[in-house]
């Protein structure tokens, strides 16, 4: 997802070995000779041996290795079986080992499921045939659009990460689907296609990135690229202020499993300008609301809690799941519902009250020695207190558990003490 130039540091490397692949005992080699090594048959067959090697061996695996092989490619092969290890997580494990990444890539790339999400709402959209990735990365969302049946354009400044973008759409036996090109994103013309897909770099040399015209290209150009198009998705980070979003998106937020992992601006046809929405995945359910909601009541906290899903907190949505329930906020600056009747629902997780103390150390340890806690899960919005450090204190002993919240009710600390509920 780098739009930014790369570094000057592809040169070839000063000798190869009899097989073809680079040699590190006679001169550096540059990142691309060093990945072209990697795909050889022997740097494939050194892939397919360290696929379940153990991290904590990796010194002796390496030494051992390197009796047989050049020190380059055993270090490469390495480097990216700890990548594939970690890229799991994300793309589960028969892609994960099939597929090659960059450190970057790892860490950028859209998770499998929030890409197949969002691949089928392009294809519900009507009419997608074909859609131009650019800053596309290692490859995940094009590899979920192929999937859908997209063809695909995939577009990145970076050599490298262009490299293995082709190298996945290879692996993964969809090159027909996926055109790879390295270009500057800001120069390729989008007019053929029925959609754009924009995931500009929110990453520098000092981390994050918090300014959208900081984005690699701006998120001013990225929107207007998005306009162009017939349909467009532009990828911006979760915690963009709603005032820089304009009255041309649909603003979705995704979690998964409960984290929050991206926000997407749509545009185009089919595309409900000025809607926020949240997504929940793996389940699909989606909130969505039209129009700012009015501020939801706030009031004494009743026998049930809710924990709004970070996505509709984010989409500004927990009014919504307050008028589904019939509730109201605890305080108006935090965001849990509470209310007295329960209300099972798919945007918050519900627990049961059993107790509301004012904020107590002393209280609250005497309260869980009693009742025998030795598992405490500790839920904190509007407290300073760190939930390991409470833990500690707690000394904690027993066979039951419990959910300790600390946070503010109508302005002062309290803790509240409850159950999880099941999940609908």
């Amino acid at each position: 997802m780098n739009a930014l130039p790369p570094p000057d540091n592809t040169r070839p490397p000063t000798e190869t070995g009899t097989d073809g692949h680079p040699s590190a005992e006679t001169g550096p080699a540059g990142p691309l000779a060093v990945f072209a090594a990697l795909r050889t048959p022997r740097g494939t067959a050194l892939l397919d041996e360290l696929r379940d090697h153990d991290p904590a061996r990796e010194l002796a695996t390496a030494t051992r290795l390197r009796r047989d092989h050049p020190a380059s490619l055993v270090s490469a092969a390495l480097g990216q079986a700890r990548l594939r290890q970690r890229a799991v997580a994300k793309f589960g494990a028969e892609d994960a080992y099939r597929m090659f990444f960059t450190p970057d890539g790892v860490e950028q790339a859209t998770r499998t499921s929030v890409a197949a999400h969002r691949a089928e709402r392009f294809a519900r959209l009507g009419e997608v045939r074909s859609v131009a990735d650019l800053c596309c990365g290692i490859g995940g969302d094009a590899i979920a659009l192929a999937r859908r049946g997209i063809s695909v354009l995939a577009v990145d400044r970076d050599p490298l990460t262009a490299l293995v973008a082709r190298a996945n759409a290879e692996a993964l036996g969809l090159q027909d689907r996926i055109e790879v090109r390295c270009a500057d994103v800001t120069e390729i013309d989008t007019s053929a296609y029925d959609a754009v897909f924009v995931d500009p770099a929110r990453r520098g040399g000092r981390g994050r990135i918090f300014d959208p015209e900081a984005y690699s290209p701006p998120l001013s150009w990225a929107t207007e690229a998005a306009l162009r198009a017939p349909r467009a998705a532009l990828k911006i980070a979760p915690g963009i202020p709603h005032e820089a979003i304009g009255p041309d998106a649909e603003a979705e937020w995704i979690s998964d499993g409960g984290d929050v992992k991206e926000a997407v601006l749509w545009f185009g046809r089919g595309i409900e300008p000025g809607t926020f929405r949240a997504t929940l995945l793996p389940s699909g359910a989606a909130l969505t609301a039209t129009a700012p909601l009015p501020a939801p009541p706030v009031g004494p906290v009743g026998r049930y809690l809710y924990e709004p899903d970070g996505a509709v907190i984010r989409a500004h949505l927990v009014a919504a799941v307050v008028a589904r329930c019939g509730g109201r906020l605890i305080d108006e600056t935090i965001a849990y519902v509470t209310s007295d009747e329960p209300h099972p629902s798919p945007y918050a997780t519900g627990y049961e009250i059993t107790d509301q103390l004012p904020f107590h150390m002393k209280r609250l340890k005497a309260l869980l020695r009693e009742r025998r806690i030795g598992v405490l899960t500790v839920k904190k919005r509007g407290s300073a207190v760190e939930p390991e450090e409470l833990r500690r204190k707690m000394k904690l002993q027993g066979p039951h558990s419990a959910t300790v919240f600390l946070t503010r009710v109508a302005g002062a600390p309290t803790m509240l003490i409850g159950q999880p509920l099941k999940r609908p």
